[in-house]
């Protein structure tokens, strides 16, 4: 059991790193070279996992949570009919909503471990 929670302050970088690389194939496929520039996105990501630093675990974590708290108000909008959304605009909302979800979840763990002083 000590092993697994060993391990388990990595589960965030490895979440992120993951969406970083689908995003990186995902656009690779369509705008070729030009997709290149979504790797340096894993760069810190990368750093934390190799060279663990608390500050910027801590700012990764704040800023992550700034983002995932801004698109989840664009969800509670849409509840509440605030904002209009066009057809593909809502589909978009739709399919994004999972990974909304699991980057705010994720960057408050990365907040988690920083404050907690895992590093």
């Amino acid at each position: 059991m000590k092993t697994l929670s060993k391990y388990t302050k990595f589960i965030p970088y490895l979440y992120f790193l993951s969406v970083i690389i689908y995003w990186f194939t995902t656009m690779n496929k369509s705008e070729g070279i030009s997709a290149y520039p979504i790797l340096l996105f894993g760069i810190p990501f990368l750093w934390q996992l190799i060279k663990p630093n608390r500050k910027l675990n801590f700012s990764l974590g704040i800023i992550f949570v700034c983002l995932s708290s801004y698109l989840i108000l664009a969800y509670v909008f849409d509840l509440l009919h605030i904002i209009h959304w066009s057809e593909t605009s809502k589909k978009l909302l739709f399919y994004g909503g999972l990974l909304v979800i699991g980057n705010f979840v994720m960057s408050l763990w990365i907040v988690r471990n920083s404050i907690k002083k895992v590093f």
